[in-house]
């Protein structure tokens, strides 16, 4: 399923070193930028963006990682209410599964359910293909924020 948001009414882009420190300020620059659009910190739709956007952008730097590239992080809040996170890193070879595909890790495993956080908290989520790197992106619906 490839879901595709309507002409978004407003976007954030963001350039950031693909580092733990790169991620976690990509984490922190979403929930600034949602707040700054009415979507208030700490309510629902903020911490699921927060969640993935945290998600994805470790992915990026950990896996998708590049030495000497930089990620990128692309928010989009739609008609629909629907904020598109995209997270943009430049390793081809390494694909995440598809959605529906993400399998739980061994009871006792450290890591592995960063997709499961964002397969649940997502109405849609995929990856797309670029002649240098992918995009993982995800949709998230916001239409509960208390003032937007």
């Amino acid at each position: 399923m490839n879901a595709e948001i309507a002409t978004p009414t407003r976007e954030f882009t963001q350039r950031l070193s693909a580092t733990r420190r790169g991620a976690r300020l990509a984490r922190r620059l979403a929930v600034q930028q949602l707040d700054a659009w009415g979507i208030p910190y700490g309510c629902e739709p903020s911490d699921a963006v927060a969640t993935v956007v945290a998600e994805l952008a470790a992915n990026a730097a950990t896996h998708g990682r590049v030495p000497g590239r930089d990620f990128e992080l692309r928010l989009m809040l739609g008609g629909a209410q629907v904020i598109r996170i995209e997270v943009t890193d430049t390793r081809t070879e390494k694909q995440p599964p598809s959605r529906g595909e993400v399998a739980a890790p061994p009871g006792d495993a450290e890591a592995g359910r960063g997709l499961m956080l964002v397969e649940a908290l997502t109405l849609a989520w995929g990856v797309a293909g670029r002649p240098v790197g992918k995009t993982v992106w995800a949709e998230v619906l916001v239409a509960g924020a208390e003032q937007v």
